[in-house]
């Protein structure tokens, strides 16, 4: 069975993808399974909505979480919905024998709809520099990732998770273009902080935020992260 590894920043439509996935009956979905272990081994410049539940509560033992991994990977296929930063190592080699695709979206973007939670967020915290250092470390592995873009996701859904199925070899099915209003089990603890646009639809589309402006004072953040944007962004399928 496979292991669909998404590695994404914050506010990228990952949530969306995520319960996209799982619409899917041959297809067992994690919901940021690593954020336990990342936040309890990573210097947080920022607090984290949630942060001492996540870390009472989730597994923390990154090899742990791992196994539970190929556990399910036994007997169904698994997503993982995963934040580019909660991977710690610089060359985190389990990844090598998962099918991984990395999310972009424009950073100005991700920054207005991120600062709405937390204030002031670093580019550690937004992703983007980190995804760039993994997309170079598989590809220097030969097993360059699938590069995808929010944006151009949702110009057309079903044609861009057409193509995504493709590239990842199974079948594409209309299940994945809608779901129920609400939540899903698999919701980790922190969905109450982030995903009410989600919870409000009913497949994806564009959201009133998405046209937000970007707080002036992230403009350097912003700057900073445009160079690793504009690296990945050669590679969107």
């Amino acid at each position: 069975m496979k292991v669909i590894n998404l590695i994404s920043g914050p506010r990228n439509l990952s949530t969306a993808i995520m319960y996209s996935f799982a619409q899917r009956e041959d297809v067992a979905v994690l919901d940021e399974p690593f954020y336990g272990f990342y936040l309890a081994n990573a210097a947080v410049a920022v607090a984290h909505p949630s942060a001492t539940e996540i870390v009472e509560k989730m597994e923390l033992d990154e090899a742990n979480v791992i196994r539970l991994i190929h556990k399910i990977s036994e007997v169904k296929n698994v997503f993982i919905k995963g934040m580019a930063h909660h991977y710690l190592s610089a060359a985190p080699d389990f990844i090598l024998k998962w099918d991984n695709i990395i999310l972009i979206r424009h950073p100005e973007k991700l920054l207005a709809s991120f600062s709405k939670v937390i204030e002031n967020p670093t580019i550690d915290d937004i992703g983007i520099k980190k995804a760039s250092e993994l997309f170079t470390y598989l590809k220097s592995a030969g097993k360059t990732p699938l590069v995808i873009d929010s944006d151009a996701l949702l110009v057309h859904p079903e044609a861009y998770l057409e193509k995504i199925c493709i590239s990842l070899e199974i079948p594409f099915t209309e299940r994945m273009l809608s779901w129920k209003k609400g939540g899903i089990p698999e919701d980790g603890i922190w969905a109450k902080h982030w995903y009410k646009n989600v919870h409000n639809s009913e497949g994806f589309s564009v959201q009133k935020t998405s046209s937000q402006q970007m707080p002036e004072r992230l403009q350097p953040v912003l700057t900073e992260a445009m160079k690793y944007y504009n690296t990945l962004k050669q590679y969107i399928l």
